[in-house]
């Protein structure tokens, strides 16, 4: 496989016409309508394709090849829109934004098939053309099934070599060969180099195109205890399990809520918390952002084991609902507001033990798995997050009592998120300091963690599988 190529997997279930496994017709939408729906809300309104596509298979009840083909056609469309919009403003002479909307997605999901799967060329483009009259394109119908056939004129690999001949940097080659925008491809460049790990871009700009596996979190005192000898169980967090097929609901503890969804990254920025030490019965515990309600779900649980008392917040009332929701079947006594995390400090100054900075970001750690996010974002969104990642950190270390305990985690390997805000924040305070999150981490881990320098953990998909999560432990003064 080209070292840039999406990963392919086999269209032939749906490849012809819209039929499912079968043979027959489907009742509802077919797959590809199901993953142009997506992809078009996603562009048209900025939706989440991880928190939509589930939904619109169950309803449309597609199992098995079908429910795979839409998964695939939706998640590997998304994530290389960037490298397809040039593809197709070349096959086409015009700029991407002289092409209508409802078009331009028809042929963003046919260059997939042509390019990323194994779609015979002819079906990617016949059903390409039978989706653009069924979502409201008929006039684009010759367009689009000229513009195709141009794209499959051309492996990947012949295109990638066509759309960086004369790009001199390194990093514009590979933002071009691995589907991501160059000012991601420099951050992450930046954030490895930090370690040591500057020779490591490529193995992890390919590693944001591979689709992670599902993985759970067992809630402790809530869920079946995981076996020691479990095949099933993850490397790192002693409370994660992989899931045993392509759908959680499947599983009756995850219909129950006492297991969760959650990367083994983000389970461990929880337990460095909950677990960096004992904890005294009677602590008050604080998930300053909470949304949508995770990590708040292993804290609770983590929290009524140490019998501490954990208040959940968030700032935008709609996601205080989630985060209601997510703790409901398992700590309805959680308290959950909605409020300004950065006046916490000002309102209940050293009033929590142990506080949780899971802090707004850019997301370009969990690539993987919001293939639509690198796209979402540009270089302009860093300055404003980073000022209200460091008012965030700021207000937390006002809050959290003298001799408690701050984590800063970000989903974000970027400098200016991560270390700067750190160093900016400690500056500022003679009375915080920053813990070797590494070596506490490394008390809690099932197998060591191979981690860079300084007191922060670093986590990364090419190196961890998982996603790219930054953890600072910070411990503020006794008196």
């Amino acid at each position: 496989m080209n070292p840039g190529e999406p990963r392919r997997s086999s269209g032939r279930a749906s490849g012809g016409a819209s039929r499912g496994s079968s043979g027959r017709a489907p009742a509802g939408p077919s797959p590809r309508r199901i993953a142009f729906d997506v992809v078009h809300a996603v562009a048209r309104d900025d939706a989440y394709a991880n928190l939509l596509l589930p939904t619109r298979i169950r309803r449309a009840r597609l199992t098995g090849s079908d429910a795979g083909f839409a998964t695939e056609l939706t998640y590997g469309t998304l994530r290389s829109r960037g490298l397809y919009d040039a593809v197709i403003a070349r096959a086409a002479g015009r700029a991407i934004d002289r092409i209508d909307p409802l078009a331009l997605d028809v042929l963003r999901l046919g260059a997939h098939q042509l390019l990323g799967m194994e779609t015979p060329p002819h079906a990617a483009v016949d059903e390409s053309v039978r989706l653009a009259r069924q979502v409201g394109a008929p006039r684009a119908a010759g367009f689009v099934n000229a513009v195709l056939r141009r794209v499959g004129e051309r492996s990947l690999d012949e295109w990638q070599t066509l759309l960086t001949a004369g790009v001199s940097s390194v990093r514009g080659i590979l933002a071009i060969r691995h589907a991501h925008p160059e000012w991601v491809v420099d951050a992450l460049a930046d954030a490895l180099a930090a370690e040591g790990r500057g020779a490591e871009l490529d193995a992890l700009l390919a590693a944001d195109n591979d689709p992670p596996r599902v993985t759970l979190v067992a809630l402790p005192g809530l869920a079946e205890p995981l076996a020691a000898d479990d095949p099933s169980r993850t490397r790192y967090s002693p409370l994660g399990v992989r899931s045993r097929s392509g759908d959680p609901a499947a599983d009756p503890e995850v219909t129950s809520g006492v297991r969760r969804v959650q990367d083994e990254g983000s389970q461990l920025a929880a337990l460095a918390l909950s677990r960096a030490r004992p904890a005294t019965p009677g602590e008050r515990w604080l998930d300053l952002c909470a949304g949508p309600g995770g990590k708040a779900a292993l804290l609770a649980a983590e929290a009524r084991a140490a019998g501490a008392q954990l208040v959940a917040n968030e700032a935008v009332p709609q996601r205080a609902e989630l985060v209601r929701r997510a703790l409901a079947p398992v700590a309805p006594e959680v308290e959950v507001r909605a409020g300004d995390g950065r006046t916490i400090g000002d309102t209940e100054p050293g009033a929590f033990d142990r506080i949780l900075v899971d802090a707004p970001c850019t997301g370009l750690g969990a690539l993987r798995r919001r293939p639509e996010a690198r796209w979402r974002k540009s270089a302009d969104d860093v300055a404003p997050l980073a000022a209200l990642q460091r008012e965030l950190l700021t207000a937390a270390l006002d809050a959290v009592a003298p001799g408690g305990l701050v984590a800063y985690v970000t989903c974000s390997p970027h400098p200016e998120e991560t270390r700067a805000v750190v160093d900016a924040a400690l500056a500022t305070r003679a009375d915080a300091t920053a813990l070797d999150t590494p070596a506490i981490l490394s008390r809690i881990v099932r197998e060591p963690l191979d981690l860079g320098p300084g007191t922060a953990a670093q986590l990364w998909p090419h190196r961890h599988g998982t996603d790219a999560m930054f953890i600072q432990l910070i411990e503020r003064a006794a008196h």
